[in-house]
């Protein structure tokens, strides 16, 4: 089968960035799920904050700089994404937000999409459900079932957490990926964020 091509797009702000370091968690999991398959992949990882001037340039005059429009054609043209943003006042953050601003709204159409976030309480959780889902409904992307969101008490000694999370939603993007029914996760073993939430 040919090579399925999975672009990243991470909003994070700093180098390194807690919202990176879920992106790579995650595009190496869908990796690993593809090539369980036999099928070869090839991650393509966008940091937002590295266009940041050209993304606001673009806003203000209607044009992608060259290096932008590469980088939305990447977007475009890719099989799957995955998106992690950081978030700030329960939603995504506003550079997350300009780059798909700027994005052409029929270039996800039908795209499936893993939804990530990263924030410093599992309060924050529901940005999930809450702002990332509505946008790529809109967008006509085709979200999976799983969000994975990492709060700051899910690195270090706690990073194990979540493992079940991501492997989940790796394995949703690649059955979308093949228009197939994804696997469904036991909630009592492998619980949301909210659910997480409801029983703390």
């Amino acid at each position: 089968m040919n090579e399925r091509v999975i672009a990243v797009v991470t909003a994070g702000l700093t180098t390194p960035s807690s919202s990176r370091l879920l992106a790579d968690q995650l595009s190496a999991a869908v990796a690993d799920e593809l090539s369980g398959r036999g099928i070869s992949s090839r991650i393509e990882t966008i940091e937002v904050r590295d266009h940041a001037h050209d993304l606001t340039n673009n806003l203000l005059t209607g044009f992608p700089s060259a290096e932008l429009r590469e980088v939305l054609e990447t977007v475009e043209a890719a099989d799957a994404l995955i998106v992690v943003s950081p978030t700030f006042s329960a939603s995504y953050s506003g550079l997350f937000k300009m780059f798909f601003d700027v994005l052409d709204d029929q270039a996800l159409a039908g795209k499936p999409v893993l939804l990530a976030a990263t924030g410093g309480t599992e309060r924050h959780s529901l940005v999930l459900d809450f702002a990332l889902r509505p946008l790529f409904a809109y967008l006509k992307a085709l979200p999976v079932p799983t969000g994975v969101y990492a709060a700051s008490t899910d690195w270090g000694p706690n990073a194990a957490g979540l493992r079940p999370r991501i492997t989940q939603a790796a394995g949703e993007l690649v059955a979308a990926l093949h228009h197939e029914t994804p696997t469904k996760s036991d909630p009592f073993t492998n619980p949301t964020p909210f659910e997480d939430l409801l029983n703390s």
